[in-house]
C-alpha cells in the first residue's frame, strides 16, 4: 500500500479538476501529479526508498507536492516549522538525520548543514506515468516532532497504515465527496494536516490553503470563507472561539459551510455555544487524540446538550480504535490502527510497538457512554494536599462574563507546595478584579489563583495550541 495511491486513482477519474488553491495560484489534478512525479523521479533515482526526507517549506502547494513526491518514491517525509529558532530547527536536523532537505532557492543562512539542501525548483526529471512506490502497510510515512513539550523534541514516527486508517475513517465519517471545498490552515507538522492532505484529495475535493495572516482577522477570516465557499474546516478551538466572538458571522453567512472539525484544545463551553448559534446549519464535531494515535475519540456537537456549566465530550471510539480507562489513575489507553510505530531519534526508529498507548490524560465515562476529557495527568496541581485539575479551574474562568479566554498553571508555594495561577484574556473593559469576583462562589478555597496575569492573547504554540510553558514563564519572570 502506499497512502498516495487513492491519489493517483482519483487522478485518471477528474484530471481537470482543481485540486490545490493557493492565494491566487490554482493546480488541477494532473498538473499536481506531474509535479509530485518529478520530485518522486529524482527521490528514485537517488534510492529515495525509506529515506527521511526534511521540509523547509511554507504551508502551501509547494510543500503538498514535495510530500506527496516524498511519499511516492517511498521515502518519508519530515515537515519543518521554519518559523521555530535557529537553534531548535537544527537540533531536529541534527537528530533527525534526513537524507535531504528540500527548501526553495538557497540554503537559508541558519541552516548548519547546507549540503543537505534540495531547491524544489530545481527538482526537474524526465517522467513517464510513475505510479506510487508499494511499500508495506508498516513502513513510514511522516514523521512529525511534537511542539511544546518540556525538555527536547521528539518525533512521531507514523506509518502508511496508521495515515490511510485515518484518511480513510475521516473521508466515510464525514461524506466527503469531489464538489467539497476544504479550507487548510494547520501547518503540516500538526497532525491535522492528514486530514486536509490526505482525506480530501483521495476523494477529489479541492483544498484551498487559508492565507495564515488572515487568522489574525476574524471578520476577514470569515469573508474568506464565504468568498470561497468553502464546505468543510478542521481547525482549533481557540480560533474558533476567536471568529465566534469578533468574526461578524451575524452578518456574514456561511450557506456552504457543511461542517466544522475541531481539535487539539478544550473548547470553552460558552464560545462552542455562541459558534453553534451562530452557525445552525453547520455540522460541529469535537476530534481528539494525541499525535501518537490521531484521532481516537470524536463527538458531534448536540446543540441541545450544550451546558455552559459543562465541557463538552470527546465521545465514542473512532476509526475502530478500542479504548480503555486504567482503573487506578483513570488514564485513556488506547489500542487503533492509527498509533505511531514509535519515536523516530539519532537517525533511526525507536520502535516501541505501543499496540496499546498510554495517552496521559485523565477521562470518565458519561450517562450516554461517552468519554469525558478531564486535564492531562501530568498537568495535575497538589495544593494543600488536595489534588487540582488546572482544566477544570479552567472551565470556571472561562464561564465568567468579561472573561474571554484563560490559561492556568501551578507556581511553588513554600506552605502548600503548588498554587494555581491564571493568565486571562479580558472580552470587555471590565477590570480584573470585577471580572474574576465570581469565582469566590465558584471554586474551592485551595482552587482559587493567587495570581493573574492580563494579556491581549494567550501564547500559542505554531499549531495553534496553547503554550504552556510560556505561561509558566511569565510567573518565573
Amino acid at each position: 500500500m502506499n497512502i498516495v495511491t487513492a491519489f493517483f486513482q482519483q487522478c485518471t477519474q477528474t484530471p481537470q479538476a482543481t485540486a490545490l488553491v493557493e492565494e491566487d495560484q490554482a493546480i488541477t489534478y494532473a498538473e499536481f501529479k506531474s509535479r509530485i512525479e518529478k520530485i518522486a523521479a529524482f527521490l528514485q533515482t537517488q534510492h529515495g526508498q525509506n529515506q527521511c526526507i526534511a521540509l523547509a517549506l511554507d504551508r502551501g502547494i509547494n510543500a503538498a507536492c514535495a510530500i506527496y513526491g516524498i511519499l511516492c518514491a517511498g521515502a518519508i517525509y519530515l515537515p519543518l516549522d521554519i518559523k521555530n529558532p535557529a537553534t531548535r530547527l537544527n537540533y531536529i536536523i541534527q537528530d533527525a538525520q534526513p537524507n535531504y532537505i528540500i527548501g526553495q532557492g538557497a540554503a537559508p543562512e541558519w541552516l548548519d548543514k547546507a549540503a543537505l539542501w534540495l531547491n524544489i525548483d530545481a527538482l526537474v526529471c524526465r517522467t513517464e506515468n510513475i505510479t506510487p512506490t508499494i511499500v508495506e502497510p508498516s513502513a513510514l510515512a511522516a514523521i512529525l516532532y511534537t511542539s511544546g513539550s518540556t525538555g527536547n523534541p521528539k518525533g512521531v514516527a507514523l506509518s502508511h497504515q496508521a495515515l490511510g486508517n485515518f484518511a480513510t475513517w475521516a473521508s466515510q465519517t464525514f461524506a466527503i465527496n469531489h464538489q467539497e471545498r476544504m479550507a487548510s490552515l494547520a501547518p503540516f507538522h500538526f497532525d491535522l494536516s492528514i486530514f486536509d492532505l490526505f482525506s480530501s484529495l483521495a476523494c477529489g475535493a479541492s483544498v484551498y490553503f487559508l492565507p495564515s495572516r488572515l487568522s489574525l482577522s476574524p471578520s476577514r477570516l470569515t469573508a474568506w470563507l464565504a468568498e470561497k465557499q468553502i464546505s468543510s474546516w478542521y481547525t482549533v478551538p481557540s480560533l474558533l472561539s476567536f471568529i465566534a466572538l469578533k468574526g461578524a458571522l451575524d452578518v456574514t453567512p456561511l450557506p456552504h459551510l457543511k461542517r466544522i472539525l475541531f481539535a487539539g484544545e478544550v473548547f470553552p463551553t460558552q464560545h462552542l455555544i455562541k459558534l453553534a448559534n451562530l452557525l445552525p446549519n453547520t455540522e460541529l464535531y469535537n476530534l481528539y487524540g494525541p499525535t501518537e494515535t490521531n484521532v481516537c475519540c470524536y463527538w458531534q456537537v448536540d446543540r441541545t446538550r450544550l451546558n455552559i456549566e459543562q465541557t463538552i465530550p470527546i465521545g465514542k471510539a473512532a476509526c475502530d480504535a478500542k479504548l480503555s480507562i486504567d482503573a487506578d489513575t483513570g488514564e485513556l489507553q488506547v489500542n487503533s490502527l492509527n498509533n505511531f510505530s514509535g519515536y523516530w531519534q539519532q537517525g533511526r526508529l525507536k520502535a516501541l510497538s505501543p499496540r496499546i498507548y498510554p495517552t496521559g490524560d485523565k477521562v470518565s465515562l458519561n450517562q450516554h457512554g461517552e468519554y469525558e476529557y478531564h486535564g492531562r495527568l501530568d498537568r495535575m496541581l497538589k495544593c494543600s494536599g488536595y489534588r487540582v485539575e488546572p482544566a477544570e479551574i479552567e472551565q470556571c474562568i472561562n464561564q465568567l462574563e468579561h472573561i474571554e479566554s484563560c490559561a492556568v498553571v501551578g507556581i511553588k508555594d513554600t506552605t502548600s507546595g503548588q498554587r494555581p495561577a491564571a493568565v486571562v484574556v479580558l472580552m470587555t473593559d471590565a477590570s480584573l478584579a470585577e471580572a474574576i469576583k465570581p469565582l469566590r462562589q465558584l471554586l474551592a478555597p485551595y482552587m482559587q489563583p493567587c495570581k493573574f496575569i492580563v494579556v491581549d492573547s494567550l501564547p500559542a504554540l505554531s499549531n495553534g495550541k496553547t503554550d504552556y510553558q510560556a505561561i509558566q514563564k511569565l510567573f518565573n519572570a
